[in-house]
């Protein structure tokens, strides 16, 4: 069972569409009757502060010198938990530029020191892989990662095999739990998002 806090951050996603239950088609084609999209938070400051509390709550114990944010959809995530934290920021480029300083990593940093890789959600984990390659390759350290959800779609334990620990602040099960015991999402939406995850 959620927090009463993890509950209002729960509903809070609900309500600025940032969690939608219907129709949607997907990259892969396929259609689904759930849709995650965690860039909407960057259209409620109150609601991103509430996210970046949650994330440093699993930040406190873990040892880190810097947060690196993948981009795109963590970049204001980051930012936000830097800001709440006052813990200094980088993220990997997606793209290296051919001109200025050519950096691979953007920020102030230094090789062995040690980053928290933040994310917005988790499926497989394998689009982590290739932004944690350009931090180690700039020679900083990586060994947790944490995002706000974990689908559970397999991506804890491909990390695991990459020697990472992943962080959740909430899983899609305990959300989709919670949104029925309430009866905040109708059942039947529930029952269908649940169908379609374990296919």
């Amino acid at each position: 069972m959620l927090s009463a806090e993890g509950t209002a951050l729960a509903d809070g996603l609900l309500e600025l569409g940032c969690v939608r239950f219907g129709e949607f088609r997907l990259k892969s084609g396929q259609i689904s009757p759930i849709y995650i999209d965690l860039r909407r938070l960057v259209g409620s400051p109150r609601l991103l502060q509430r996210v970046a509390v949650a994330y440093a709550r699993l930040l406190q114990p873990l040892r880190f010198d810097l947060l690196a944010a993948l981009p795109y959809a963590a970049l204001p995530i980051g930012t936000a938990v830097s800001l709440h934290g006052n813990w200094p920021l980088v993220y990997p480029r997606k793209e290296i530029k051919t001109y200025g300083t050519r950096a691979a990593v953007e920020g102030v940093y230094r090789s062995g020191q040690r980053v928290v890789v933040l994310d917005d959600l988790i499926t497989t984990g394998a689009s982590k892989l290739e932004g944690i390659a350009r931090l180690t390759e700039a020679g900083l350290i990586v060994s947790d990662i944490v995002v706000l959800i974990d689908r559970q779609a397999g991506g804890e334990d491909v990390m695991a095999q990459h020697g990472y620990r992943l962080h959740a602040v909430f899983t899609l099960p305990a959300l989709l739990a919670d949104w029925e015991r309430r009866g905040t999402v109708p059942a039947a939406q529930i029952q269908r998002a649940r169908t379609f995850l374990a296919s």
